[in-house]
This record gives C-alpha cells, sequence and structure tokens, in this order.
C-alpha cells in the first residue's frame, strides 16, 4: 500500500507518525544510555568526577592566569577541593548510575533525537523551506554540544569551585551528596546545550513572524538584564565569573540578530520577486 501523502494524512494519521518517531528517538536514547551505563568507570571517574579534581584543565588554566594577573586568591591554585562526596541511601549510587546514564544517553543521541524530530516536521515544510533548512541538523546539534562543554568546562568548575570553599563556619565540614554534585555537572552542561540553541530558535520564530531584528534590537537592555540574571543564578557570585558566562551568550543572542535580518531580507525578496511576476 503506497504511503500516504502529507495532505492526504488525517488528524489521527498525524499522531500515529509522530508516535513512531518519538518511539525511535526513545530507543536512540536507550542504545546510547546502555553504552553509557556499561562504561561506567569513564562516565563517572572522568566525566562526572573530573571537574571536582585539581587537576581539571580549567582550575590549571584559571591558576595560570591568576598567577598571572598577580592575585593573592589561591582557589584554583590549590591541591584539592576542600570537600569529600558521599552516599547517604542505601540505592544511592545504583539509582546515579541508571538517571547519568539516561541523560548521558540523551546528549549522546541528541543529534539522532533532533532528526526525528526534524522528520516529522519536514514533509509539512515547502520545497524551497526544506532546501534553506538544509543544514539545521548539523548547526543545531553542533550549537548543543558546544554548549555542553562550556557548561561542562567553564560553569560547573566555576560552581563546584565556589561553593567548595564557601563557609558559613570553621565549624562546618563540606560532605556532599553523590546526587548533589551530579546534578550540578549535568544541569550545567544540559541547561548550556539548550541555551546555545537560541539562534536556531530565533531563526524559526523569525520565519514564523514572531520576531523582528529590530524587536531584538528594541529589547537588547532588557536581554543584557535578563542574561546577568541568569549569569548570576548559574555562576557563584563573582564578577568574573559572570562575566565568563554572559559574554558568551550575549554574542550568541547578537548573532540571532544577524541571522534574523537575514531572515527577513530574504523573505522581502521572495515577496518582491512575487509582486513582479
Amino acid at each position: 500500500m503506497a504511503k500516504k501523502t502529507v495532505d492526504e494524512m488525517s488528524f489521527l494519521d498525524h499522531l500515529e507518525d509522530l508516535r513512531w518517531h518519538l518511539i525511535r528517538a526513545t530507543l536512540g536514547v536507550v542504545v546510547a544510555a546502555t553504552l553509557a551505563f556499561i562504561f561506567k568507570k569513564f562516565i563517572f571517574d572522568v566525566i562526572i568526577f573530573g571537574p571536582t579534581v585539581m587537576t581539571f584543565p580549567t582550575y590549571q588554566w584559571l591558576c595560570q592566569a591568576s598567577e598571572f594577573l598577580g592575585m593573592t586568591d589561591t582557589t584554583f591554585c590549590a591541591e584539592k577541593l576542600p570537600f569529600i562526596i558521599q552516599n547517604r541511601t542505601v540505592a544511592g549510587q545504583f539509582s546515579a548510575h541508571i538517571w547519568t546514564s539516561i541523560y548521558a544517553g540523551f546528549i549522546i543521541s541528541f543529534p539522532y533525537v533532533l532528526y526525528q524530530l526534524w522528520s516529522f516536521i519536514s514533509p509539512g515544510l515547502k520545497p524551497n523551506e526544506r532546501k534553506n533548512s538544509r543544514g539545521f541538523l548539523v548547526v543545531a546539534s553542533l550549537l548543543f554540544f558546544i554548549g555542553v562543554l562550556f557548561g561542562y568546562y567553564i560553569i560547573t568548575p566555576l560552581s563546584l569551585n565556589f561553593l567548595a570553599n564557601y563557609q558559613i563556619s570553621e565549624q562546618i565540614q563540606n560532605e556532599f551528596d553523590v546526587s548533589s554534585v551530579i546534578a550540578i555537572v549535568r544541569s550545567s552542561a544540559i541547561a548550556s546545550g539548550f541555551v546555545f540553541e537560541l539562534p536556531i530558535i530565533i531563526y524559526f520564530l523569525t520565519k514564523v513572524g514572531l520576531v523582528t531584528p529590530k524587536i531584538l534590537k528594541q529589547y537588547r537592555k532588557f536581554a543584557l538584564v535578563i542574561v546577568l540574571i541568569v549569569s548570576a543564578i548559574i555562576t557563584p557570585p563573582d564578577i568574573a565569573s559572570q562575566v565568563i558566562v554572559a559574554i558568551p551568550i550575549l554574542i550568541l543572542y547578537q548573532i540571532s540578530i544577524y541571522i534574523s535580518a537575514i531572515v527577513v531580507k530574504n523573505q522581502s525578496r521572495k515577496s518582491s520577486r512575487a509582486n513582479k511576476n
């Protein structure tokens, strides 16, 4: 039996098609999560707990930078971070293993998940729209992975270093629960991955007419305030850390303005050509 075209498909047919795309995307995550589960030692000892030791590359760079600038703060040059990681529940380590594998599976399989969603959406686009969006999967996946790396190598070590060295009393020793440490690494990486999708989001919002370059420029000051607030929430409360996080987000916002302007310009050309014909 021949496959129905998009115009011939009913609402229930579309739901059925979406269901199968979601099933395939879920299977992709499960396969990647299974691999992450198997390579437990690498996932935890190298990746998750990497930012908890002072040999982590970010601490080395920040130590060299602080020494070059003659800063007296030696927190980035210490031998080790002043905390230990503990498990306080019976099933804590097993639960951490399962959930970390699932999140790792999602990150690894993100391009495939995106491909499944795109395969569902793209048949409803016009041929020229599909042609113009040809590099969508590559660009969106690349931005996501860059964001994940930024969250992992910048936000995570800055947060851990600050929180580990923060004290309200010398009588209190830091004994962090394993789930708390994993949550910082996970949330920093995944949240940054989605934040770096901003240019893609702006591209599609501009295509459907919800956003224009004029609006983005008009609200640039408000965007700056929001970015600084977000930076203050997800990083330690010191100016240097907030600036380090805020700069790439502001650059992404500026790139989004240029992308929006290009989309509007192309749409204007097409409408003028259509009017001439």
